[in-house]
Formats: C-alpha cells, sequence, structure tokens
C-alpha cells in the first residue's frame, strides 16, 4: 500500500511538472499551458489545444487560430498579430502590445505588469494575455 501511495505522489508531481502555470496581476492563476500543448482555464477544465505544426483549437477541436513562425493568426487566416524572438508582441498594424520578457512576466504596451507565464513559451503565452484565442 505505500508502495502504491509513492506511486500516486510522483505521478502528482510529474503532471504539476508537465504543466506551466498563467496568472494574472494580482498572481492568481488563471490557466496552465502543458508541454504537450493542452490550455487548461483555472477549474482545470480543456479550453484549446496548441498542437506542434501551430494549430490552436479550441475546446471543441475546432480550428481558431494558427501559429506560424512569429506571426499569430486568426482562423481566417488572417494575421492578427506577431511575437518577436525577444518577446515583443505586436499587433496586425504592427503597433507594439505589450512584452513577454524572459523570465515570464508579461506587461502591456504601458509596460504595466498584466500577468505572469513562468515556462510558458511566449507565442503561446501571447495568444491568451494578448490575442484572446482562449477565454480563460
Amino acid at each position: 500500500m505505500r508502495r502504491l501511495f509513492l506511486m500516486l505522489i510522483a505521478l502528482g508531481v510529474a503532471l504539476s511538472v508537465d504543466a506551466q502555470t498563467l496568472r494574472n496581476s494580482s498572481n492568481s492563476t488563471i490557466g496552465s499551458i502543458s508541454s504537450s500543448g493542452d490550455v487548461r482555464n483555472s477549474s482545470n477544465s480543456l479550453v484549446g489545444k496548441i498542437s506542434s505544426n501551430g494549430d490552436v483549437r479550441d475546446a471543441s477541436n475546432r480550428l481558431i487560430g494558427k501559429i506560424d513562425g512569429s506571426t499569430i493568426r486568426n482562423a481566417s487566416n488572417s494575421t492578427i498579430g506577431y511575437v518577436e524572438s525577444d518577446g515583443t508582441v505586436r499587433n496586425s498594424s504592427n503597433s507594439t502590445i505589450g512584452k513577454i520578457s524572459d523570465d515570464g512576466t508579461v506587461r502591456n504596451a504601458s509596460n504595466a505588469t498584466i500577468g505572469y507565464a513562468r515556462g510558458v513559451p511566449k507565442k503561446q503565452a501571447a495568444l491568451v494575455f494578448f490575442f484572446n484565442l482562449f477565454n480563460m
């Protein structure tokens, strides 16, 4: 019995390490993104998935967007923004709307902290914080 208990604890630790937490400016959890691309809200309900080919799908598996290199597209394949390698996030008009720092801090265009996405790839974090492809 003790062995089973230890295995369950190890599994729980592995599962919690697998997902990176998204937090708002008050440091409250708003969701998570797993290494497999599953996007979950604060209640741990699946709200979408980001596949390895860049497709962004909602919980019903409908295509709602795409990450295409540094370009973020909506379901109609229209460009809605860009995420540069330094974390700068721009809208379709090429105006800076925010930045995701290497430490995961998410700031808006006024440099105010709007959230945290430590360990989350910058393009995935931009989908949640700036492009609202997932309503978390």
